[in-house]
């Protein structure tokens, strides 16, 4: 074979013809992670936990997998090329590369993967004014990973033409450093599109693709999984919960629903889920638990949460595979029916064990002030059992700005006009009606001593029963039930989880200790956490 300058090339390439177009060959490798192919022979179709379409498992088989060397076609030119003759260098199209060969300093690059998760509609307000963003994961013949992001007109663009399952060439993006706040792929890039990016659907399937690829995590080693981290487990599932509704720290309403894993680790976890997936995948779940059926959940993308123990929460890219057709899925199956389900577990998250994890700090009220907790330049976190003994009833909650601003509400502190509207300087506006948020200032004791304590909406509503502008009614309407409410939370125990800061307030620092969580004392829960407490005083002697 000949070079381009009449030599003969030492190292030809193999072009072979494919509908018109030639194709570089690129040899597909093989990875040590969890990943489920297409199959022409046998499928196993679960419903898309993230998405309108379908994520294909592949039944595995007896063999360990070979996966021959694959071919990737080039980018088929955009419809604009065809017929106009000569193409300019700058203007053909990019060659398919891997996208672990993806780099900044490429002039032109196509990518050839399949969407592995599709994220919800994201909006957003900073000083350029409102905007919306979405992203989506891609995954190639190699196992490369990476993810790609839109922002106000290219989501328009985009959102409806990006569908989980299928797969897509990617050209003209910018690459960008991963933003690990909100990218959780093993990817230091990320694609960015742009104005001139493409994204072009590939009508026929390419079985080279996986379909999805897992890092599964055993539920032992989440106990030492930082804070925020995203991973993938399987279990199986012993409980779920019902549906609540409760309120965002951003004022708006979301629904929430626990469950709760184990594995052959000896471990079982809290798995919470939140918004759509409470009454999607949650209410099949519940069901199924319900009828004796405990089924094994795959969770791709789940974050780990270290409040009161150690436990994983679904996130907007999160996936959920009910009874998953793989190797992992059955194993677990094949345990819990032999025995496993009779199986002595224990858990790490709070709702077994809520008082005994380890990353819990039980603190007394003298305690805070004798350790100047607090003081240092983070706040401490800690949790006291004590009783709520005095509460100022007269200033319980304020008026509230209920303009929304992207996805939260403005909330802060509005006043009346002389027009009779409610007027927010924040916002600049003026409304006929406000919202009612907690502000509670309270008096806690225990065995130790007494200290003054601000509860705001959420551990305001866990105390009272109910939310502020229900209560701000019964006070105007000088209802007897106003006085009941109140009296109701008063010396009854509490476990108070506290975040304590010192904050200056014109030339004066004191110390603020603010209830971020409020739950009721559970004498099975607290005993284990007392014979737990003496064990450990036991063994030091």
């Amino acid at each position: 074979m000949l070079s381009e300058t009449g030599f003969p090339n030492p190292n030809p390439v193999r072009v072979e013809q494919f509908n018109g177009a030639p194709q570089h060959g690129l040899i597909a490798g093989n990875t040590s992670k969890t990943t489920t192919r297409p199959s022409d022979n046998v499928s196993v179709f679960h419903r898309s936990m993230a998405g309108n379409s379908s994520n294909i498992a592949t039944r595995p088989s007896d063999k360990v997998p070979v996966f021959q060397p694959t071919v990737q076609p080039s980018y088929h030119p955009a419809p604009n090329y065809k017929n106009h003759g000569t193409i300019m260098k700058n203007e053909a199209p990019a060659r398919i590369i891997p996208i672990s060969a993806l780099n900044p300093y490429q002039g032109r690059w196509a990518i050839k993967a399949r969407v592995t998760a599709k994220g919800d509609i994201r909006r957003y307000h900073n000083a350029k004014g409102d905007g919306k963003v979405f992203s989506f994961d891609l995954l190639d013949s190699d196992g490369g990973e990476i993810q790609v992001t839109c922002f106000n007109a290219l989501l328009d663009q985009f959102y409806e033409v990006v569908e989980v399952g299928k797969v897509y060439v990617v050209s003209r993006g910018n690459l960008r450093p991963a933003q690990k706040n909100y990218n959780h792929l093993n990817n230091e890039w990320e694609i960015l599109l742009e104005s001139g990016s493409t994204v072009d659907l590939c009508p026929d399937e390419d079985s080279s693709i996986p379909s999805q690829r897992f890092d599964f995590r055993p539920i032992n080693e989440i106990e030492d999984a930082q804070n925020n981290a995203i991973l993938d487990i399987i279990g199986v599932v012993t409980s779920v919960d019902p549906c609540t509704t409760i309120q965002r720290k951003n004022g708006m309403e979301t629904q929430k629903r626990t469950m709760n894993l184990k594995d052959m680790s000896g471990r079982s976890v809290e798995v919470t889920m939140w918004g759509d997936f409470c009454n999607r995948e949650g209410s099949q779940l519940q069901e199924m638990v319900e009828c004796g059926v405990f089924p094994v959940l795959a969770v791709k993308a789940g974050k780990v949460n270290d409040f009161s123990g150690k436990s994983v929460g679904t996130i907007s890219s999160t996936q959920l595979f009910i009874n998953p057709d793989f190797a992992e899925a059955h194993s677990l199956r094949q345990w819990f029916d032999a025995g496993g389900r009779d199986a002595s577990t224990q858990s790490i998250s709070r709702d077994i064990t809520p008082a005994a994890s380890r990353n819990e700090t039980r603190k007394t009220v003298a305690q805070i002030k004798d350790e100047s907790l607090g003081m240092g330049d983070k706040p401490d976190w800690v949790t006291v059992k004590a009783t709520v003994i005095f509460f100022k009833s007269d200033s319980f909650c304020y008026t509230a700005c209920p303009n929304m601003i992207g996805d939260r509400q403005c909330n802060k502190k509005v006043t009346k006009g002389t027009t009779g509207n409610w007027c927010c300087d924040r916002c600049d506006k003026e409304f006929e009606d406000c919202d009612y948020r907690y502000l509670l200032q309270l008096q806690i004791q225990d065995h130790s001593g007494t200290t003054w304590v601000t509860a705001f909406q959420e551990a305001g509503q866990d105390l009272l029963g109910c939310s502020a502008r229900e209560l701000y009614t019964l006070m105007e309407r000088e209802d007897p039930r106003f006085k009941d409410t109140m009296l109701h939370c008063l010396f009854q125990d509490y476990l108070l989880r506290l975040k304590v800061k010192e904050e200056t307030y014109g030339d004066e620092r004191r110390v603020k200790i603010t209830v971020v969580k409020v739950e009721k004392v559970d004498p099975s829960g607290e005993s284990k956490y007392l014979l737990d407490l003496i064990s450990r005083s036991t063994a030091l002697y």
